[in-house]
């Protein structure tokens, strides 16, 4: 996890330098919280075009275990969902791994063009050793719907929101770690240069100021082609 108030400091201190003026926290979280949702996202297409590629035989040069490894971070196991006609999925979800009926059973994702076939042939009808589920927007409906409990998931969360809290003193903010809506970014330890370059990136971006944009973006670009050659 990184602490939010480390990349803040340093946002205003490399915006100081450029003479760029000053950035409010409202400001900061916004673009924040955009940024760490990007980097977060990127893992996926990454994941996708090195699998494509193959992996690298080397336990710290491993891109694929590397980009893994940030990902497992947002990783929760095993949890019990709610019943209500069809099975409320967590509303933190981003990715759907794996749903469970009797903590051993796993239950097969199925597409709406199958589900008529699927449940109406003698060979292939849902059974509690064999079930099934259709998912529709953060709900599934399992089958046979006889089951109506004893389903749980694991799956890949989204980021909390990031929130650099303060207080004020003479109108100036002041860094208050012990809100209670305080949240620091969940990446790995390892964005915290990444995420401090696209925040100045966006920064560049509101204030129409291109030499930060491109020396922020530069910056990134050279961090991402360091980790991907």
């Amino acid at each position: 996890m990184i602490s939010i108030d480390t990349v803040y400091q340093r946002v205003l201190a490399i915006l100081n330098k450029e003479n760029r003026g000053y950035m409010t926290p409202q400001e900061f979280n916004l673009l924040a919280n955009q940024a760490q949702l990007d980097i977060f996202e990127q893992y996926f297409y990454d994941l996708n075009q090195f699998n494509r590629a193959g992996q690298i035989n080397n336990e710290h040069a491993n891109i694929i275990s590397n980009i893994k490894e940030k990902i497992d971070l947002f990783r929760v196991d095993e949890v019990t969902l709610n019943y209500n006609i069809s099975f409320e999925l967590p509303v933190d979800l981003y990715r759907l791994s794996t749903v469970t009926y009797n903590s051993f059973t796993e239950v097969e994702a199925t597409q709406k063009n199958e589900l008529i076939y699927i449940v109406n042939s003698p060979l292939t009808t849902p059974t509690t050793s064999y079930p099934i589920f259709l998912r529709t927007g953060n709900k599934i409906k399992v089958y046979p719907e006889t089951i109506t409990s004893s389903i749980t998931c694991s799956y890949i969360k989204k980021p909390s929101s990031i929130n650099w809290t303060y207080f004020e003193v003479n109108n100036t903010p002041l860094y208050n770690s012990t809100a209670v809506d305080h949240q620091d970014c969940e990446l790995h330890d390892s964005e915290e240069v990444n995420l401090v370059n696209k925040i100045l990136t966006y920064a560049g971006i509101i204030a129409k100021s291109p030499d930060v944009y491109q020396a922020a973006e530069t910056k990134e670009n050279k961090k991402i082609t360091q980790e991907k050659s």
